[in-house]
């Protein structure tokens, strides 16, 4: 079977240049349906670049992505249905509540039964104090909790996140953690986690790929990361791999 078909992503020597300045140098890997993997990297290392290419967003320069065996950005409206995105830092518009943002969206993903599945979210995420609230006059930790509900409205079979658990307290945090760990385990979703806080990463992904200059400089498990870097978490591993320290290969 064509891997393309079969894994939930796939890039295939993937590069993107702006203007001269390569963003993304020739990226390739496949994420199996059902997968959890992080995308870890400093400011300038491509993750960006990457994820708005697997999101249809921009075009690659060079290679191939395939998002449940589409081509992307080609063949992007044949499963935008089956996607998400998430992150905090993209503000769903502020003079709407919170129910009619969620509406909103649940209207472009043609979701059937959209009162039920705002209040069933609502429910899961604690929401419903503040469904009627307008959504600029929320904290912001109401707003990423808001936009992970605004990502699970269509339960995703693709799910992109962004810093998911940026501005919660961390029982509110470890809380969205377990469900998004529930959310893959009930739907077979695929996720690909970008985030700076390793704890996270850690729990969540059974995979971690570090860019740096738009490269891929590592791939493997976390503890496969750990035990050859000869490191404790995956903090030194991060920096490690930043600032160019020699890697320790483990006997």
């Amino acid at each position: 079977m064509d891997a393309r078909l079969q894994n939930a992503i796939t890039l295939e020597r993937v590069s993107k240049n702006y203007k001269g300045v390569t963003a993304v140098d020739g990226v390739s890997f496949a994420l199996p349906r059902g997968s959890i993997t992080a995308l870890l990297g400093g400011n300038g290392a491509g993750k960006t670049t990457t994820i708005a290419m697997i999101m249809g967003l921009v075009t690659p320069t060079s290679g191939s992505v395939h998002v449940l065996g589409a081509a992307m950005p080609q063949e992007r409206y044949q499963v935008l249905h089956r996607m998400n995105f998430e992150s905090p830092y993209v503000d769903l518009p502020t003079r709407l509540t919170v129910r009619q943002n969620l509406s909103v969206f649940a209207q472009l993903y043609g979701i059937e039964d959209i009162d039920a599945r705002i209040a069933a979210l609502a429910s899961d995420l604690n929401l419903t104090e503040f469904l009627d609230k307008w959504t600029g006059k929320l904290s912001s930790g109401q707003k990423t909790r808001v936009s992970l509900a605004k990502a699970l409205l269509n339960r995703p079979e693709v799910l992109l996140l962004d810093e998911p658990t940026a501005s919660l307290d961390p029982d509110t945090a470890d809380w969205v953690r377990g469900h998004l760990e529930t959310f893959r385990r009930s739907f077979n979703a695929t996720i690909l986690l970008a985030s700076h806080n390793m704890n996270e990463v850690e729990r969540l992904a059974e995979r971690v790929i570090i860019m740096k200059k738009g490269k891929i400089e590592d791939d493997d498990t976390p503890q496969r990361l750990l035990s050859r870097y000869g490191r404790e978490d995956l903090e030194e591993v991060f920096l490690d791999v930043a600032r160019g320290r020699k890697r320790e290969v483990a006997q």
